[in-house]
């Protein structure tokens, strides 16, 4: 299977199967699609009152000779290794620990409703979140690096249990053979020295979440006053991503994107204005009844703003003043395990979500849907049967994902997005996809240009 597509002025063949980019004269860009289901002498008939002859013989042989090393047309691989895949053993690497079920800000399209999770408004206790690192050691099999994240609601409201569950788990590390990576997630509100003091000692990595330009970021993040959070959070948040770019530890500005500002590379590229070298912006996910939720006729514009976004990236690449953005962020030596490449992120086997009462559910996003609550931090997994549903979620299982080119760098895509939208997590979330597949077009293409330089 191969993907062919034009972008910036680049001819870009991907074969799927192997990974392999070809970025290819105009002649070839026509030749190797025509190859695959067209005899030599039907692709001359074809391209002869265009190209030499001559042209089109060499293009030809350059192109079987790359199939002949399965850079071109290979074969799937990995439908066998997913017969061993469904029958792996369940371990868990990751949690997602909701610190805290509150929040001092009302964001306009927060999913977990301003913190609230549907009404249930709780601090964690240590007791609880002693209990799910203790259940993330002893299901952990043999995996020694562990990941926690601490999130919400907004997770410095409950500061202080951060905190002792940092120290708890560092203190079991050692006799437990496990390395706990943790990160933060934070609207930066309560943000203080001593915070970014101890963030920057023991968590791998931290989130902040901040929507771009001041007018959009005010009018999606406000407090529930109605005031914007901008002036607040920006300085603090540019002081904590110094120190963490001076110390080489990661973080990201992560905001999100609504039909309100359609226009968000001006976002991106103001978070790279501020200061900030590392970036995401995330389109909102929202019914249609969501005044500020993307449409199928917003995906136009999109998908132009997208192109405006990755040359801009390589223009500021190219003069030594670039910044990482996350999706634009491909590897094409090597990529994810097969393992990821199949199932993403893990929800619901790999990765869960811990609620403050000690709750799982397969990820923050289904967190108050009790029909995906899965068990506690006290009597383990009850439902079993979500565990293997999930465990079987892969890009087989999943009809829109067979032919589509992306499959191997989304994983097919997120579960609780085709839930939302269709009620089964072997659905995909259509707009979605289309918005992943341009941003994989775009990082494919990037890697192109800054190859030339």
């Amino acid at each position: 299977m191969i993907h062919a597509y034009k972008n910036n002025g680049y001819n870009i063949i991907l074969d799927v199967n192997s990974g392999s980019v070809h970025v290819t004269d105009d002649l070839t860009y026509e030749v190797i699609p025509l190859f695959e289901n067209k005899s030599r002498e039907e692709v001359i008939g074809l391209l002869s009152d265009r190209y030499d002859i001559a042209d089109i013989n060499d293009a030809l042989d350059e192109t079987e000779e790359l199939k002949s090393l399965g850079q071109l047309y290979a074969e799937d691989e990995y439908q066998q290794y997913i017969k061993n895949f469904k029958e792996r053993k369940t371990v868990v690497k990751a949690m997602c620990l909701h610190i805290a079920h509150d929040c001092n800000l009302a964001c306009k399209y927060c999913f977990a409703e301003e913190g609230e999770y549907h009404g249930r408004r709780a601090l964690m206790s240590l007791e609880v979140g002693k209990k799910a690192l203790d259940f993330l050691i002893e299901n952990s099999g043999n995996r020694v690096n562990l990941e926690v994240d601490f999130f919400g609601g907004e997770p410095l409201m409950n500061w202080d249990v951060v905190k002792e569950l940092v120290i708890y788990g560092r203190s079991r590390e050692q006799e437990c053979n496990k390395k706990f990576r943790f990160t933060l997630t934070t609207n930066g509100v309560l943000l203080d020295d001593d915070i970014m003091e101890f963030a920057n000692k023991e968590m791998a990595n931290v989130v902040l979440s901040l929507d771009g330009r001041k007018e959009v970021n005010d009018a999606m993040r406000p407090f529930r006053n109605g005031k914007g959070s901008y002036e607040l959070i920006v300085p603090k948040f540019q002081k904590f991503a110094k120190e963490r770019d001076r110390l080489g530890l990661s973080y990201y500005v992560r905001g999100t994107f609504t039909r309100d500002n359609i226009d968000f590379s001006e976002d991106v590229i103001h978070y790279a204005d501020l200061g900030f070298k590392h970036m995401s912006i995330e389109p909102v996910v929202g019914s249609e009844d969501e005044p500020y939720a993307i449409r199928e006729q917003d995906l136009p514009a999109i998908m132009e703003e997208y192109d405006r976004l990755a040359k801009e990236y390589i223009k500021r690449q190219k003069e030594g003043r670039g910044f990482n953005f996350f999706h634009f962020m491909i590897d094409l030596e090597q990529g994810p395990c097969v393992a990821k490449r199949l199932s993403g992120c893990g929800s619901g086997t790999e990765y869960l979500a811990v609620t403050p009462w000690g709750d799982f559910y397969p990820c923050h996003q289904f967190v108050g849907d009790e029909s995906f609550l899965m068990g506690n931090v006290f009597e383990g997994i009850k439902r079993t049967d979500l565990q293997d549903e999930f465990k079987l979620c892969n890009v087989y299982a999943k009809p829109k994902c067979r032919e589509c080119f992306a499959r191997y760098y989304c994983s097919g895509g997120c579960s609780a997005n085709a839930y939302k939208f269709h009620g089964n997590i072997t659905d995909a979330y259509d707009i979605g996809c289309e918005m992943q597949r341009k941003r994989i077009e775009c990082a494919i293409m990037i890697k192109a240009a800054l190859a030339e330089h």
